[in-house]
């Protein structure tokens, strides 16, 4: 008021005084008023500012949320100051939501605000937007997150773990010892449990927060030192900044010094080693580093000076029949078989490994197969004087042996071939499957398999019952094995002499000596050769070789450089695995029963030239392998049946032949095989790709399955890849694509050409861009976007998508059965209701996605409302709807009054603050499916089921059954601050089959069962609640009665019964003499 005073006087004023003074006068108003004067008179400028601010820190807010996914998704620890600032800035765009209201209402109804208000408006708005300014000012961040140090391996207990005297014995000793004295040597003899021991020991220093790090790893008979310096790098976080092993071992050195307390564990020490040659500080140089290393012999220990040595001796009789047993899956009672499984457990010499993989090998076999097992043992007491394996060889003969049980010769050779070629790799490697299953292919493993697929599946089959006999060990992932040394010195025996030969060798720095014939060889693997290799031939005999595996140092300064003739004598050769190697084609016009070529890293010449002699060729990959071009010669390859390309490559100019696309499995990325995935149809994947795609127009065409990562410039896949090409498409996946905004945009095109017709899964995810699956879509386009055969649907971080499904589009998904949407902050509706006008009267009459049976939305903080009233009427199929953490969600179905009603169960919905209700009566009436209701954080939901009262006109009826819930067995409803009754009461029972009933924290609940018509009431009714078996109410202030009014519960099956903090509770409950619980409630 004393601003207008203000206003009015000045000018009243400049009537009667002094033009001068009334001047001074009003100058001096306007000042004093000229905030207050702008928020009247700029509003419009006030208002577009904080639009365009508050609009640019939500687009920076989205750009950091996916910084920091992407920093996660690499185990990346969030700054902390990014966390706030992010917290911060969802705080002012949470807080200023109701102002952008406001805004977005005066421009929706065009209608001019009053000046009260809109000066209130005006000075909220100029408050709010400097401090967005800020926000945004304080935005740029360089980096969001930083590598974590690793913690070093998970030191959990192994379940093959033995707890036995020696070994109790052994841990007790080195976890004193530790404590004093820095080198521990632990030696034992093979497979007797020492590396497990270890774990042990690392798992309780960390468990007794001795160390600030715990490090372990495998030294093996030829180390790899650049392998075992990255592996302690990474544990410190530490990045080399010099690339000669002695600069990095010099910069390790450094970091360790500055951890106080470090135990390193190093496994399988085969003679002395200087550990400075690593990089790690000892003694004198670093007090606080303390080592513990495992060897099979004593005098490694003496070698290296360790100052306790403890030796881990083999089980005791009794304790090995435990750990036999229990592998073996007998039981402790007297029968024959134990009997002889006891004279076969004191066969593995108390060896834990032969124990283990023995047991696992007779595992739910006959009595007379153990018994031809113990007979097997005792006649092949000579294979004991083998001095490497001593006395697990014969067991692990055993498990060899028994891979063919249970299958045909041929079959089981299969098998036994699947686990001497693992025994090819490295010592100690993480063996990948997909090479396995390749080079088994290759050297014709399952010939009766009709296909490469078929083949593949095999091959995956093999591996897992070997994994199962215990010869071979899990990785942390999937799609890796690996081979306990004391397993792969037992393949090696097995392959020293007989029809199949291998020889493998690490680290060549010089050709073997030729003096040995190197005629009777079938499989060579030839690891990290030096470029500078001595006496590397030009040729050589391997007449019998049918498998090559040759791999270059690596190193930055050379690949290995191989003769074209050295491959001219291998006329039996079928897998060849180059990597590293700079070679030519010109040699292989003499493989004529080459199946498998894998070249990794390599430079090739005259490919095109030499892929006429080539015929039986069946897997090709070229992976970051340089080649001159990829030629129409390629077609020829009638046997071709996998085609990969990946990297190096692709970066140039590659034209690839129409004619070669139609058979292949083809790869533009980084996936490979995957262990027992079935490969059914053609596959196409491209990925961390940024040119144009028009390089690869030609393989597109007939695809299967497309999967595009990571591929920028591509606005959509309609027009931009093309529409035909793509009918065969079956499944379609597409991820962290930055620039696709559409799948299919039709504005320029009217054709009615059909695109996406046999489209069957459709995943999104990481589309920071997508706006709509169609662009333009309207009833006259439904045809160029069909989905007529679509199923499953998964979209998952796709901010700016608002709705995904417009009706038409809905309308044609006549087959899809499972929707599962995830983290679309700006999602509005799943199925549009704003262009219902598009919906014909013809339209009308179709459902919308009959067959929809699983919903799941999760963290949608936009989310107002699945889909319009008018489509509800086709959702009869669906039987389970999750919809947790969609804060503005009011209604599921918009204005849901259809009369036919929905079958629809919705069992979870949590964290929906804005619902009010869940089911208008004509649903409930029709829940027939309904077994689970979970609600939890819906704090603004009134009740569960829309009052006859708040219903229109149109959908409500009289005649209508009462409504119940008849297959309801657990309802659980939590933290609805605002819900005052749950169930209404009529006529029929309500809950016939409930079993479990848990209301919990809803702090104005008043009733759990409302009574529908009051004037129904019979005194002492009773009604039985036979299949309730646990009932909790807690923390329910305002809670007044349990059972209604005037009648009798009588709980004949409960169990459980838990009332806790109801302080207004009338309802009595009482225990009879059959124990049932009655509960009654005084009118």
């Amino acid at each position: 008021m004393f601003l207008f005073i203000l206003i009015r006087l000045s000018t009243k004023m400049a009537e009667y005084v002094a033009p001068v003074a009334a001047k001074i006068v009003a100058d001096k108003a306007n000042k004093y008023a000229s905030p207050y004067f702008g928020y009247f008179f700029s509003y419009e400028k006030i208002v577009k500012d904080f639009t365009n601010e508050r609009n640019a820190l939500k687009l920076r807010k989205q750009r950091v949320d996916t910084d920091v996914r992407d920093a996660k998704n690499q185990t990346e620890v969030i700054y902390e100051d990014v966390e706030d600032w992010l917290r911060r800035a969802k705080q002012e765009l949470e807080e200023t939501q109701n102002l952008q209201d406001e805004i977005d209402r005066v421009k929706c109804f065009k209608w001019c605000a009053k000046w009260g208000w809109r000066y209130g408006l005006s000075k909220k708005l100029a408050e709010k937007t400097p401090i967005i300014s800020k926000l945004l000012e304080t935005s740029n961040f360089a980096q969001v997150g930083y590598r974590r140090s690793l913690q070093g391996i998970e030191f959990i207990t192994s379940t093959d773990f033995m707890d036995s005297e020696s070994s109790k014995s052994a841990l007790n000793q080195i976890m004193e010892a530790i404590k004093v004295v820095n080198m521990i040597g632990l030696h034992g003899m093979p497979g007797v449990g020492k590396t497990t021991l270890a774990k042990e020991v690392g798992k309780h220093a960390r468990e007794q927060k001795l160390f600030e790090k715990v490090v372990m790893f495998t030294m093996s008979q030829n180390p790899n030192i650049r392998t075992i310096q990255d592996k302690v790098a990474e544990m410190f976080g530490l990045n080399f900044r010099t690339n000669t092993e002695e600069g990095r071992a010099e910069e390790l050195w450094s970091r360790l010094k500055v951890e106080k307390h470090i135990l390193i564990i190093i496994d399988d020490l085969w003679d002395e080693f200087k550990l400075e040659s690593i990089g790690i500080p000892f003694g004198d140089d670093h007090k606080g580093c303390k080592i513990l290393l495992t060897t099979r012999q004593q005098q490694v220990c003496s070698k290296m000076k360790c100052q306790k040595e403890i030796q881990l001796g083999i089980l005791s009789k009794d304790e090995a029949w435990v750990l036999f047993r229990d592998q073996a899956g007998l039981d402790d009672d007297w029968s024959s078989l134990n009997e002889v499984a006891k004279e076969v457990a004191g066969e593995c010499k108390g060896l834990p490994l032969a124990i283990v993989t023995v047991a696992k090998a007779l595992k739910d076999k006959s009595l007379d197969e153990w018994r031809d097992a113990n007979q097997r043992f005792k006649d092949s007491t000579h294979l004991y004087d083998e001095e490497v394996l001593g006395g697990v060889l014969e067991p692990l003969k055993l498990s060899y042996d028994y891979l063919k049980k249970g299958n045909n010769q041929m079959t089981g050779n299969h098998i036994q071939m699947c686990f001497l070629l693992c025994s090819l790799f490295p010592e100690d490697a993480e063996i990948p499957i997909h090479i396995l299953i390749v080079c088994g292919i290759g050297v014709g493993l399952f010939p009766n398999a009709s296909s490469i697929e078929d083949k593949r599946k095999r091959i995956g089959e093999a591996l897992k019952k070997i994994q199962k006999s215990g010869l071979l060990l899990e990785t942390d992932g999937a799609e890796r094995i690996r081979m306990h040394d004391v397993v792969r010195d037992f393949a090696h025996w097995l392959t020293s002499t007989g029809e199949n030969r291998f020889m493998v060798k690490d680290k060549l720095k010089e050709w073997p000596d030729m003096v040995e014939s190197f005629e009777g060889y079938t499989a060579i693997a030839l690891w990290n050769c030096s470029s500078n290799i001595k006496n590397f031939p030009d040729k050589v005999e391997f007449s019998k070789l049918k498998t090559l595996f040759l791999q270059g140092e690596s190193k930055w300064d050379g690949l290995l450089v191989v003769s074209s003739t050295f491959f001219e004598e291998m006329k039996a050769l079928q897998v060849l695995k180059l990597e590293g190697v700079y070679f030519s084609l010109k040699g292989f016009n003499s493989l004529p029963n080459l199946k498998t070529l894998w070249c990794e890293n390599c430079k090739l010449e005259n490919l095109s030239s030499s892929l006429t002699s080539m015929r039986s060729l069946e897997i090709l990959a070229l992976i970051a392998t340089k080649i001159d071009e990829i030629s129409e010669e390629l077609v020829k390859l009638s046997a071709l049946k996998y085609l990969r390309l990946y990297d190096g490559f692709a970066s140039g100019v590659m034209k690839i032949p129409p004619k070669l696309v139609s058979r292949y499995d083809i790869v533009v990325g980084g996936l490979d095989f995957s262990f027992g995935e079935e490969l059914t149809i053609r596959r196409l994947r491209i990925e961390n790709f940024s040119s144009s795609l028009s390089a690869f127009k030609n393989l597109f065409c007939n695809v299967g399955e497309l999967k595009l990562r990571k591929v920028s410039g591509l606005k959509n896949i309609v027009p931009s890849i093309g529409k035909k090409v793509l009918n065969e498409l079956t499944s379609l996946e597409l991820d962290s694509c930055n620039d696709m905004e559409f799948l299919t945009d039709i504005t320029r095109d009217q054709e009615s050409t059909i695109t996406f017709s046999n489209l069957v899964e459709l995943t999104i995810r990481g589309m920071v861009s997508l706006k709509g699956l169609c662009y333009s879509l309207s009833p006259s386009h439904r045809a160029i976007a069909s989905y007529t055969i679509l199923k499953v649907v998964t979209i998952g971080s796709c901010p700016k998508l608002k709705t995904i499904f417009s009706p038409c589009l809905a309308q044609s998904m006549l087959c899809i059965e499972e929707l599962y949407i995830r983290h679309c902050s700006g999602l509005e509706q799943v199925i549009g209701f704003a262009q219902e006008e598009e919906i014909t009267k013809n339209d009308s009459r179709r459902c919308c996605c009959p067959k929809l049976r699983i919903l799941e939305i999760f963290h949608c903080k936009s989310l107002k409302y699945v889909c319009a009233n008018t489509l509800t009427q086709g959702l009869q199929s669906l039987e389970s709807v999750k919809i947790s953490d969609c804060p503005q969600l009011m209604q599921i179905f918009k204005m849901e009054q259809n009369e036919n009603g929905e079958d629809v169960a919705v069992p979870q919905l949590l964290n929906c603050k804005k619902l009010r209700y869940i089911f208008s009566p004509t649903t409930a009436r029709s829940l027939s499916h309904l077994v689970v209701l979970t609600i939890e954080g819906c704090e603004e939901i009134e009740q569960l089921i829309l009052a006859k009262g708040q219903v229109s006109s149109s959908s409500s009826n009289g005649g209508l059954q009462p409504i119940s819930f008849p297959n309801l067995t657990n309802a659980t409803i939590t933290n609805c601050r605002n819900l005052k009754s749950l169930f209404p009461f009529g006529s029929v029972p309500v809950l016939p089959k409930l079993e479990c009933l848990e209301v919990k924290s809803n702090s104005k609940l008043e009733q759990v069962f409302e009574l529908v018509d009051e004037s129904k009431v019979v005194p002492e009714e009773e009604m039985e609640f036979d299949q309730l078996r646990k009932l909790s109410l807690k923390e329910l202030p305002s809670l007044i009665h349990f059972g209604l009014k005037g009648y009798h519960f009588v709980l004949s099956a409960l169990e459980d019964l838990k009332v806790r903090n109801c302080p207004k509770l009338t309802t009595s409950f009482s225990i009879d003499s059959q124990e049932f619980v009655h509960c009654k409630t005084k009118v």
